[in-house]
């Protein structure tokens, strides 16, 4: 079954048997947001067409922005664009981004999942948080046996949402977060890129 074909949140949960609970899990990690992204996003908002397609506001609005944090982190992760995510037939697709594991065979070998980031399409949130939800469910099989936290992102590039799955466990973080509250968005965005930084490296120390 498609990611797509995953219209809302509660149909995920009840499909895939998960336990849905909200609980402020969120905090701010400071990232240093540089003066050069400020100004291009500000042009980019006021000239640019941003949000006429989903492509659009992929490429204007959130693709730069998680471009911008994964750059520290990119000696430990691969930030992928449209990768196909398989864990078996029933959970299929490609989300729009993947925070993997940067594979020790090179950059353009797919590994773990650890972060996936989805487009809320039209605005809808609740089919946007079903699709990520089944894509998160996919990034946690594919860990084995391994307890992993999976984190999910849904945007609309104006709004952003956060979400984890810890085994059946999905926790929706209340609060959301605004590009126009540009410092408190990338800390938080900060903040997930280091919960995944700190699982690989907790990982990475079992397996030595």
């Amino acid at each position: 079954m498609a990611f797509s074909n995953f219209k809302s949140i509660g149909q995920t949960v009840k499909e895939l048997q998960l336990i849905y609970a909200e609980a402020n899990f969120v905090l701010e990690s400071v990232f240093p947001v540089s003066d050069y992204f400020r100004q291009d996003l500000e042009y980019v908002m006021r000239e640019g067409v941003v949000n006429n397609s989903e492509f659009a506001i992929c490429e204007n609005l959130i693709y730069p922005l998680l471009k911008e944090v994964w750059k520290s982190y990119g000696s430990k992760f691969t930030l992928w664009s449209h990768q196909l995510l398989t864990c078996d037939e029933s959970l299929s697709g490609f989300p729009e981004y993947i925070l993997a594991r940067r594979s020790p065979l090179g950059k353009v070998v797919f590994d773990q999942p650890y972060l996936l980031i989805v487009e809320a399409k039209q605005d809808n949130f609740d089919w946007g948080w079903g699709q990520c939800l089944a894509e998160m469910a996919a990034a946690d099989r594919l860990h084995g046996e391994s307890a992993v936290t999976i984190f999910g992102v849904v945007s609309n590039g104006i709004t952003w949402e956060f979400g984890k799955l810890e085994g059946r466990n999905f926790t929706h973080h209340p609060a959301t977060y605004s590009i126009f509250e540009l410092d408190r968005l990338f800390a938080v965005v900060n903040y997930i890129f280091l919960q995944c930084e700190i699982q690989l490296a907790g990982y990475l120390g079992m397996v030595a």
